[in-house]
Order: C-alpha cells, then sequence, then structure tokens
C-alpha cells in the first residue's frame, strides 16, 4: 500500500523542500537576529551619534572650536565603533546563513537518498513502454521494470516541476 502512494510521498517531499530553499534566506536572517544580543546596542550608538551631530550643529565653529573639535572626535570614534559593530554583525549573519544552507542540504540529501533507498526496487508508475521507448532504461533505472517510472527519474521531474512552478509563483 505504502509503496502505491510512492509518488505522492516525493512529490511532497520535494515541495517541501524547494518552498524551505526559497525561505532559507528569510530563516537565517530570523536566527541569526534572534541570536544577536547587540541590536540595542547598535541602535544606542546611532542615535547617540545623531544627537552629538545636532549638537555640533548648533555650536559655531570659529567661536568654540576646541568644544567643536572634542565633539568631532567623539563622533569620529563613535562611527568607528559603529562601523566595527556593524563588520561583525555583517559577518555573524553571513556565517549564519552558510550554516542554515548546509543543515538543509544535508537534510534534503539525506531525505533524497532515503526516499531513493526505500522504493530502490519498486517503480513509481508503470506507463506503456512505447510512451518513454528512446530513454525507457534510463527512466526505469534502478527498477529495471519495463515502462516503469524508478524514484531517480520521479525525483528529477518532480524536483523540475515544482521549482518551476514556484518560480512562477514568485
Amino acid at each position: 500500500m505504502a509503496a502505491a502512494y510512492a509518488w505522492l510521498l516525493v512529490l511532497c517531499s520535494v515541495f517541501v523542500c524547494n518552498l524551505m530553499k526559497a525561505l532559507l534566506p528569510s530563516i537565517s536572517s530570523i536566527l541569526s537576529k534572534m541570536l544577536q544580543k547587540d541590536a540595542d546596542q547598535e541602535s544606542e550608538m546611532r542615535a547617540e551619534i545623531q544627537n552629538l551631530k545636532r549638537e555640533q550643529f548648533s555650536i559655531s565653529m570659529m567661536d568654540e572650536f576646541a568644544r567643536y573639535a572634542r565633539l568631532e572626535r567623539k563622533i569620529n570614534k563613535l562611527t568607528d565603533q559603529l562601523k566595527t559593530h556593524v563588520k561583525s554583525r555583517t559577518g555573524h549573519q553571513a556565517k549564519m546563513k552558510w550554516f542554515v544552507n548546509i543543515v538543509f542540504y544535508i537534510v534534503q540529501g539525506a531525505l533524497m537518498i532515503s526516499l531513493i533507498w526505500k522504493y530502490y526496487s519498486d517503480p513509481v508508475t508503470v506507463v506503456p513502454s512505447r510512451w518513454i521507448a528512446p530513454v525507457e532504461r534510463l527512466v526505469a533505472f534502478p527498477t529495471g521494470v519495463a515502462g516503469g517510472v524508478g524514484i531517480t527519474c520521479w525525483l528529477v521531474v518532480c524536483n523540475k516541476v515544482v521549482s518551476l512552478g514556484l518560480n512562477a509563483v514568485s
């Protein structure tokens, strides 16, 4: 009974994997935001820089040069710290994206290999041989059943159709 619905299982698995692949950037950015603790510090630094710039703009450079120069140095120091912080955050996000992608592709590969392993000898469906005559053996691989559609061919076809469908929708 389960072998009779292998085509549906494969189609659903491929659909879910392709949907997750489309959502990977969102997932990795959400995870990096959840794991990042310094977002408040960064916004405080930006606000402080803006306040210092407003204060600097309100004083005359000619009349109060020493105060103006101190504010300028303070703004430059905070700006450098903010740049360092942003660079660190960006690196952290890139690492998180890389990690999420690697984990996804490992899970997807394990799922596809397990489906191929489970349904190795069973054809997903059997069609008349003349429909697939020139490539019958390739389509039937690994089952070897004449007119049969093997799990590997079905995975490739489902993956292409689902990815084209999801690209058309998005």
